[in-house]
């Protein structure tokens, strides 16, 4: 009798932040892992942190210049489309992405569609007739929020009414892609194996939501310069886009997902708040928890979901979030689990000479990845693996990866350092100390007990390796007491 192989539950994700850029090539294994959570109906990949070389432009035209990324599902509007890109903005350089020239020997079903990269900037004009009606905008901001309200108006005119066009993303150093199909056929089939990034986001399946069937329903999602994939189901789908809506904020691809990137680009860009707050206000800490936070804490607390909790996303969940910040350099890789914990996620660090922080459903997507990557220096076993408890008064059930100048730092959601002794070492290094001898000893005179505290006093990660390969070597008359 045969038994139908039991499907896995959920969607597959996973984000990777590192101190050295990481090559799409790379993400290709631990994206093929979790095919187990995928049906090859959706797919998508994020990159952040790009080369400009690789993009042929110049330093200052990948910081300061919006990266709108234009799918056309019919190419021939591309004329129509950049007319109207063209009349507000001043574009630096145009790129269209190379792709395979059949889709099919990579197994995808439906082509994907045309894209093309437009490094561009609002024209003073637009922006000065733009400021009339958001006065109290300035600067970069009244930039931001111009170049989000024009993909939305490039969004309802070209994709909302015929399925034309989209604008996939429209940050800074940052890009966005996906197919009908596997995450991995999207590194294929747009020829981004050589591709660099210091941050990289994948999806595998497809929102709860939406046109499934279709690449503008994929995830990631973004808001502006952060982008989003999501494990999970939103059950108030419905009135988390009412709450947008009602801020002017456009509901245009139909998903979850795609309020949940909005809700959180409304959060940090439109109300600035600090990302701890905007944790809370999307997985609110609640019952014992709260009681356990400080009494400040409850205070700021009561304050956020008094105004947000009937909007926060309500059901199974997971968030895994690359963010830019053009304006300081930073670039940060979060991970967000709800309070009902339905949905898997490991989170993972490793320092070498270089750092890579690692967030996935699976701890095997991990480690493929890091088995890829030793070429880069790292092992293929991270130093410290962990888990988020949604609502946590401890950790808050988020951790947050933030990458700088000075390196990667991990903090959890209330801002605390986590994973401060994962520090580099030697592997390779010898060790000659004097507790080898006092362990021989114990060994051999049969004590058990004292060899466990002899071992308990002097042990650290440092020296485990070494300690382990001299109980290793003891021969049969010590194995009892080893053991």
């Amino acid at each position: 009798m045969r038994y139908q192989r039991e499907l896995e539950g959920g969607c597959g994700v996973l984000g990777v932040i590192s101190t050295t850029p990481i090559k799409g090539k790379y993400l290709f294994r631990p994206l093929v892992q979790m095919h187990n959570r995928g049906n090859g109906k959706g797919g998508g990949i994020a990159a952040m942190g790009l080369s400009p070389e690789e993009w042929g432009v110049d330093e200052d035209i990948l910081y300061e210049d919006y990266m709108l990324t234009i799918a056309y599902l019919d190419p021939s509007v591309r004329d129509e489309v950049e007319s109207e890109i063209y009349s507000v903005m001043n574009v630096d350089f145009s790129k269209r992405i190379e792709t395979l020239e059949d889709y099919r020997e990579i197994g995808l079903n439906v082509k994907p569609p045309e894209v093309l990269v437009y490094f561009c900037k609002p024209k003073k004009s637009a922006l000065e007739n733009f400021k009339l009606f958001h006065p109290e905008l300035q600067d970069s901001e009244l930039e931001d929020e111009f170049v989000f309200r024009n993909s939305i108006k490039l969004n309802k005119h070209y994709y909302s009414s015929d399925r034309r066009a989209f604008v996939l993303s429209h940050g800074k150093n940052m890009i966005v892609l996906k197919v009908v199909g596997y995450a991995e056929q999207v590194i294929k089939y747009y020829r981004l194996e050589d591709i660099s990034a210091h941050v990289w986001i994948g999806h595998q399946r497809y929102p709860t939501r939406g046109r499934v069937w279709h690449p503008g329903g994929a995830h990631p999602f973004v808001g502006l310069n952060d982008a989003l994939v999501h494990n999970g189901d939103l059950a108030n789908y419905h009135s988390i886009a009412t709450y947008l809506k009602e801020r002017e904020c456009e509901i245009l691809f139909m998903t979850d997902t795609e309020v949940a990137a909005l809700l959180f680009d409304m959060l940090t860009r439109v109300y600035k708040y600090p990302i701890e707050y905007a944790i809370e206000a999307m997985a609110p800490t609640c019952e014992r928890d709260f009681c356990l936070l400080s009494p400040e804490k409850q205070r700021v607390y009561r304050a956020i979901q008094s105004i947000h909790a009937r909007f926060s996303p309500d059901g199974p969940w997971f968030f895994i979030i690359a963010k830019n910040y053009p304006e300081s350099g930073k670039m940060s890789l979060i991970g967000i689990t709800d309070t009902s914990m339905l949905r898997p996620q490991v989170f993972a660090l490793q320092r070498r000479k270089e750092s890579i922080g690692i967030i996935a459903s699976e701890k095997q997507a991990i480690d493929a990845l890091l088995e890829e990557v030793q070429e880069l220096g790292f092992d293929p076993i991270a130093d410290a693996y962990w888990n988020a408890r949604g609502g946590s008064y401890t950790d808050g059930g988020a951790f947050i990866y933030e990458l700088t100048e000075q390196g990667l730092k991990i903090t959890d959601k209330f801002g605390k350092d986590v994973i401060a002794d994962t520090l580099p070492f030697d592997v390779k290094e010898p060790i000659d100390r004097d507790e080898r001898a006092e362990i021989e000893y114990v060994l051999r005179s049969g004590d058990a007990y004292s060899a466990f505290e002899l071992i308990s006093q002097i042990i650290d990660f440092k020296e485990v390796r070494d300690i382990l390969l001299k109980i290793s070597e003891e021969g049969d008359e010590e194995k009892e007491c080893v053991i």
